[in-house]
């Protein structure tokens, strides 16, 4: 019997080239946004990246673009306080604020949140949210928070693990069999996992393939 959310197979090379052609041009940073009124404009298709802080978002962007400084990753939980643009040809793709444990005061976490939910809810070409879990420690109550959210706001979203180079075995069945549990409570979910290391490159060329494809 075939669990549910199963990893997501290798796409065929027609696809997978044209994941490759998609961020084999330039992509640069268009701005960050603190608020609403600054959002660029909804003239293209676009997919975000929403995960705790300190998931591994900056890194896996950065692999997935090929740009080691593009997204900048921080030492320091929460530090990205933006939404941050980036463009790559027709396609914006987006860095979300992490969410969860931020070093940072109360009021000013509130402030991303609200912002985080106001885009997610209204921003009418988004056609993805990509929720990063850190493969180390499987769905946490505060993804399932941000699951809640995409799910109110009718905004299809798939998991991406993140760091499966550092976990094995039955640690990495374990962390995989809680995430799916994590997941089917979701209508918004997308039925695959894709399984990422940063790293190593594992996962990279199927998420180019799958964003390609949207």
């Amino acid at each position: 019997m075939q669990l549910p959310f199963p990893e997501a197979e290798r796409p065929e090379d027609a696809t997978l080239e044209k994941g490759r052609l998609l961020f084999a041009g330039e992509t640069e940073f268009l701005k960050g946004v603190v608020a609403m009124d600054g959002l660029p404009p909804a003239d293209r298709l676009e997919v975000c990246f929403a995960g705790r802080s300190n998931v591994g978002k900056s890194s896996l962007i950065n692999a997935l673009t090929g740009r080691k400084g593009l997204a900048r990753a921080s030492n320091t939980p929460g530090r990205t306080q933006e939404i941050n643009f980036f463009t790559a040809g027709d396609l914006y793709v987006v860095d979300l604020p992490g969410y969860g444990f931020a070093n940072a005061p109360v009021a000013v976490v509130a402030k991303w949140q609200a912002l985080l939910k106001q885009y997610l809810s209204g921003r009418p070409t988004l056609r993805r949210v990509f929720v990063l879990i850190d493969a180390r420690h499987g769905a946490k109550a505060v993804d399932e928070e941000i699951m809640t959210l995409l799910d109110r706001s009718a905004v299809t979203f798939q998991a991406v693990l993140t760091k499966t180079d550092k976990i094995k075995g039955s640690a990495l069945a374990e962390s995989l069999d809680k995430t799916r549990i994590a997941l089917a409570k979701h209508p918004a979910a997308y039925p695959e996992l894709i399984l990422t290391s940063a790293e190593k490159g594992d996962g990279i060329d199927t998420l180019r393939a799958i964003i390609a494809t949207i």
